[in-house]
């Protein structure tokens, strides 16, 4: 197995990732009986020293209910009826877990709503109240 490439400037060696494959219960036959072909991937971000802090308490923050007691990462996949398919697939995953944290989230600015939709907004208002009162009337005896 290879080194995982997260970016230009961030790769993950391979002595961190532990991959194992197992008897899948997906796709695939006969051959869900006689292969390994789910993969499980392993790694503890605790450990990469590449990863930069910052970086690493969002993916921690933002994954902890995937993060195990011991600060591990556990993803798999039995999507395809390959083995390679499924490491590739449990690899790219990773990838995509951590590019979706790499940047910090922007900062809301308060805006204040607009004089026209404050004005549409009452004018709204009353005359959901208007149809409403119209209701009310009390019924004509004829």
């Amino acid at each position: 197995m290879e080194a995982l490439r997260i970016t230009s400037k961030l790769v993950i060696s391979e002595k961190e990732l532990q991959v194992t494959t197992a008897r899948s219960s997906g796709p695939g036959g006969q051959n869900v009986n006689k292969l390994n072909t789910k993969a499980t991937l392993r790694w503890n971000p605790d450990f990469c020293d590449e990863l930069p802090t910052l970086w690493k308490k969002r993916f921690q923050e933002q994954n902890r209910n995937r993060i195990t007691r011991d600060g591990e990462i556990v993803l798999q996949s039995d999507r395809y009826r390959d083995q390679k398919k499924n490491i590739k697939d449990v690899r790219q995953r990773l990838v995509q877990l951590l590019l979706a944290c790499q940047h910090p989230p922007k900062k809301r600015r308060p805006t204040k709503p607009t004089l026209g939709s404050q004005k549409r907004r009452l004018q709204n208002k009353r005359e959901h109240s208007e149809k409403k009162s119209l209701r009310r009337g009390k019924p004509s005896i004829d």
